[in-house]
């Protein structure tokens, strides 16, 4: 199976390797970027086992995850991003980038990219993502992106000790082609 490499703009994605760890665990493990996500803070070894997952998860045939280093382009991992395919011919989408790096729009570029892939080469016809409500950073991109808002999810999380509500977005791949270019 060939590794997946993605082209953006600002940033590619890849296929997870080991020597990612370290750089994952300066994002899962910091709490700034963390309040934002589906699951709490992670030590070294929590962070390894993810990387693992993710990597073995990948070889599965048929894919069912891309859950993808962004990478600047350097190839330093400066986040992830996720399309998690569920349903029929649909998709989950979820991001986070390194705090030190926010405001650059490599969230919307990442983002941008892994959509394209879903609608363009995996032939997804529905792309969801969920977000905090308190999360204006993501809603601007979901927004950016051309995402519809659909609803809110109550306690849809339970993260840092608490159930969290999401905000559900989503795009079909017929709006996509009308803004696919613009990121």
């Amino acid at each position: 199976m060939d590794p997946i490499h993605l082209t953006g703009q600002l940033v590619d994605l890849r296929d997870f390797r080991t020597s990612d760890i370290p750089d994952a665990a300066g994002i899962v493990g910091d709490e700034r970027v963390t309040r934002w996500l589906s699951f709490d803070a992670r030590d070294q070894d929590q962070t390894g086992a993810m990387i693992d997952g993710a990597i073995s998860r990948a070889q599965h045939q048929p894919r069912t995850e891309y859950y993808l280093a962004v990478v600047d382009k350097h190839d330093r991992m400066i986040g992830f991003g996720r399309l998690g395919l569920s349903g029929v011919q649909a998709a989950k989408l979820g991001y986070a980038i390194h705090a030190d790096h926010w405001g650059h729009g490599y969230a919307t570029d990442a983002a941008h990219t892994l959509i394209t892939h879903g609608f363009r080469t995996l032939g997804l016809h529905r792309i969801t993502a969920a977000i905090g409500p308190d999360n204006t950073a993501s809603i601007t991109v979901a927004k950016r992106l051309g995402m519809t808002y659909e609803g809110r999810l109550r306690d849809h999380v339970h993260t840092n000790g608490a159930w969290r509500d999401s905000l559900l977005y989503s795009i079909l791949a017929p709006e996509w082609t009308l803004t696919a270019d613009q990121p």
